[in-house]
């Protein structure tokens, strides 16, 4: 066996073992209980990061060890063809080319996006492959294949025939850069220090003029209106009068209505129907018209006047600035901070436009969706999750489901040349249903992404045919996912799963935490503090990974990455290996059957403790508490089994000790079990070098945990284990050397410890061990039943060991020297950085504490 731990050598070997028996497989025949799961599918657009590989780390924890459970468990692969992120993609690709999507027309680009996605898919699933995904390969999905894609047409058609789905001329939110609609969700918003504009509209009749107050300036070109509100008794006598529209020179009412702020700026605000979503439900209200001053591009349109025609928007506001100075009309320019739409993909700032759009009305199939969280038929944890979904269903708004992309399904509507009408079918139709004209052409907008992904849970089970995965594996039991998407995605699910199939669409939903870095600062390539989780895993092993992010997975709390923890995970992983080969070692052709009857109270202890840990662990996955059943597993590993038992073996091995080799590899190899979810790499290797029945852990009984059960023995090896700490730290408290033999005296009669004194010994380099009294001379600490006392043993040579004493505080006194001086000089807490000198303040402080407990070990002495 390998001396070193070195997962390279092995992972590979055993994820493609794993996949060729063919273990991730659901078999919905097999008559097992039955658990299943779907991916959140990975957009396209790249490579996995860090967030993917913990929920996937965590979801993989859940599938082996469901299955190791005896479920037919299915976890089911795929990936998201991501609209608008994947498009942007590309157009960066082809831009490096010089070349624009239109330049090469939609067909063309979009071979090249099927190119990017199948170079993309490949890389996707080999990270999957290389985190250890235990996902069914054979059932995988594409939310563009021409499977998915029916389902797509047929939810889209029923849901417009059950009249859900209308086109209206409305207000959205649009990207000049990506030139598509996007939904409130994909809409960033961002703190931005602008300006507060003052503008005088004069009075049509009369002297005198009325301010508003506006953060858009170069939009008063398309007003339509000025509005107050009812109660504010500043304009009470003014409502109805007209103004004149300065440089536009158009006529404008002074309109009231309530949804105006009084307290904002000067109380009257100018309405432009066609650029603001207030502005428009008011225009709406008061029949104004409508005029359209800025494009799709983000330039000036030819209403907003012939000296503004084709100006950039930010362009436009400069003109317009000047243009108002020189008429006398710009009263004031305030600071202003304000909140801006920035598109989440690209980063523009958005514009408020007016285009035919496609939406989903929400309001009544919401319903269902708040039902079955409030009763909990579907539960989130950790539970405040719930009132964050209930309290957007609440207040939910239609859903606009068309984008202005090339990249996407393409919506299943037809526009008649000759009649006007619209034909809604899922198979492309011959000729119009309305006129039966065949001049008809396909409308070239595709659906939102979160259209499709919201069909994932069903649609990836076969639906709309009834198969028998979606009997069998549909409402699925588990979605692990983050915050960031609940909205975009799992108020989706929910809404569709009820209305298409009548069940939810998974029981439970896990809201994992964010990860930060070791600062707690949210990971972007903009901060540099990336880290590629496939680097980590050539660096570190695949099992030190999912060990370190779920160890860390606290309901309710994001995850700080650091590599420092790696390494420590990848040093328990090495401990592990190291624990093994230690009893891989001591093992020859022997059948390894425990004789219950020649167990020693150690062994009665491990045993337990093993059975204790594992019906433990069961309970924290049960929760989905991921990391206390991480954290039980490795101070197990490495307190109990390999500091205490491993280390008490190797006295019972130099008797007898068959038995002990017995229990040794029985805990071993339950241990592994216990830990393969976690660790499934390390743990197979490991494995198969031990006795064992099977053909791999990953198909193994998962340790129950009610197999043995000493609970007599469990007291006295506590009080046996609490003397041997307490002798090694007083050992290591007053730096005796370690070579020194020593004395124990302990205060009371103990059978169990006196019958295993030897044991102490051995543990502990003491000479001696003496019960009933303590010495009046040397060092003391409490136990639970009385007192131990250590001194140093009588044929230690003295002269040596306080030669060498005091040498260590000679040492000891030139460094505390040196640190005082340092820190006394003049200007050196001042000039010097903080961490240096925190460090050398540090430094002194444990010098003279080493420097005091080597006195008084000195004085001992004597």
């Amino acid at each position: 066996m390998e001396k070193s731990f070195n997962p390279r050598k092995f992972e590979e070997k055993w994820y493609k073992f794993w996949k060729e028996k063919g273990y991730f497989k659901a078999k919905p025949d097999s008559g097992k209980p039955r658990f299943s799961m779907v991916i959140p599918p990975p957009n396209v657009t790249g490579t996995l990061h860090m967030g993917h590989a913990l929920v996937f780390t965590l979801y993989d924890i859940v599938a082996r060890w469901k299955r190791m459970k005896g479920y037919d468990t299915l976890w089911l692969p795929g990936t998201d063809h991501a609209g608008i992120a994947t498009q942007v993609v590309v157009e960066r690709e082809i831009a490096k080319e010089g070349l624009q999507r239109e330049d090469l027309g939609r067909e063309k680009f979009l071979k090249r996006v099927w190119e990017w996605v199948e170079k993309s898919r490949k890389i996707i699933n080999h990270q999957l492959e290389r985190l250890g995904a235990s996902v069914d390969w054979s059932r995988y999905k594409f939310t563009l294949s021409e499977e998915l894609s029916r389902a797509v047409k047929k939810a889209f058609v029923t849901l417009y025939n059950e009249g859900y789905i209308y086109r209206d001329y409305y207000l959205v939110n649009w990207c000049p850069r990506c030139h598509t609609a996007l939904s409130d969700l994909e809409v960033d918003y961002k703190k931005v220090k602008g300006k507060l504009y003052y503008i005088e509209y004069p009075f049509k009749e009369g002297e005198g003029a009325i301010t508003v107050a506006t953060t858009r300036p170069e939009t008063m070109l398309g007003d339509t209106a000025v509005a107050v509100h009812p109660q504010d008794k500043r304009y009470k006598n003014l409502i109805g009068k007209t103004l004149i529209l300065p440089i536009v020179g158009r006529e404008i009412p002074i309109i009231m209505d309530e949804a105006v702020d009084p307290e904002f700026g000067t109380g009257a605000v100018k309405i432009t129907p066609a650029h603001d979503p207030d502005d428009f439900q008011i225009g709406r209200r008061h029949g104004l018209e409508v005029v359209v001053v800025i494009d799709d591009l983000g330039k000036m349109t030819e209403k907003a006047g012939k000296d503004f025609r084709g100006l950039d928007r930010n362009e436009a506001r400069k003109t317009v600035i000047g243009r108002l100075k020189k008429l006398g009309l710009l009263k004031k320019i305030e600071d202003y901070e304000h909140s801006v739409g920035h598109c989440q993909r690209c980063g523009t700032v958005i514009e408020p436009h007016l285009s035919w759009q496609w939406f989903m009305k929400t309001d009544e199939i919401s319903k269902l969706a708040i039902k079955a969280v409030k009763d909990e038929t579907t539960r989130f944890i950790p539970e405040n999750w719930k009132n964050f979904y209930l309290e957007w269903m609440r207040n939910i708004h239609d859903w606009c489901i068309s984008r202005q992309l090339w990249w996407g399904h393409r919506i299943p509507a037809w526009y008649c040349k000759d009649c006007k009408g619209v034909t809604i079918s899922e198979e492309k139709p011959k000729k119009c249903v309305h006129c039966g004209s065949t001049n008809i052409v396909q409308d070239e907008d595709v659906l939102d992404t979160w259209f499709s992904s919201a069909l994932w849970p069903f649609s990836t089970m076969g639906w709309p045919d009834d198969t028998k995965n979606l009997e069998s594996y549909y409402p699925t039991d588990l979605l692990i996912t983050g915050f960031d998407i609940i909205f975009f995605w799992v108020a989706r699910m929910m809404m569709m799963g009820l209305h298409f199939i009548g069940k939810v669409p998974f029981h439970e939903v896990f809201i994992n935490g964010l990860i930060r870095d070791e600062n707690g600062k949210k990971m972007s390539k903009m901060a540099g503090n990336v880290i590629d989780p496939l680097e980590m895993i050539n660096k570190y092993g695949t099992d030190a990974l999912r060990f370190t992010l779920a160890i860390q997975t606290v309901p309710g709390m994001d995850v700080s990455f650091s590599e420092s923890r790696m390494a420590g995970y990848k040093a328990f992983a090495n401990k592990i290996w190291n624990a093994s080969r230690f009893v891989i070692m001591n093992l020859n052709e022997k059948n390894y059957k425990m004789d219950e009857t020649k167990l020693t109270p150690f062994d009665r202890w491990i045993l337990t403790r093993t059975s204790q840990v594992a019906e433990e662990t069961n309970k924290s996955l049960s929760q989905y508490k991921f990391y206390e059943a991480a954290e039980r597993l490795y101070h197990f590993v490495w307190h109990e089994f390999c500091d205490w038992f491993i280390e008490i073996s190797k006295l019972e091995m130099k008797k007898d000790g068959e038995n002990t080799k017995a229990v040794l590899v029985n805990v071993l190899e339950r241990t592994l079990r216990l830990l393969h979810p976690f660790m499934p790499f390390i743990t197979e290797e490991l494995w198969q070098k031990l006795p064992h029945s099977g053909e791999s852990i990953t198909i193994s009984p998962y340790p129950e945990g009610r197999e043995w059960n000493w609970k007599e023995v469990m007291e006295d090896v506590s009080l046996f284990m609490e003397a041997v700490s307490k002798i090694r730290k007083i050992r290591s408290e007053n730096i005796i050397n370690p070579k020194s033999k020593i004395r124990v005296r302990i205060s009371f009669n103990h059978p169990f410890l006196a019958q295993h004194s030897e044991e102490i010994s051995s543990l502990t380099r003491a000479e001696t061990i003496e019960f009933g009294s303590i010495f009046k001379e040397g060092f003391r600490d409490v136990l639970k039943q009385g007192e131990i006392s250590v001194t140093i043993g009588e044929k230690l040579e003295l002269e040596v060991e306080r030669k060498r004493i005091e040498r260590e505080i000679s040492k000891l006194e030139e460094e505390v020297n040196k640190l005082e001086k340092r820190l006394s000089m003049k200007g050196f807490r001042q000039k010097a950085p903080e961490d240096v000198v925190k460090s050398a303040e540090i430094g002194l402080k444990e010098a003279k504490e080493k420097r005091g407990k080597l006195k008084k070990y000195l004085s001992s002495l004597k």
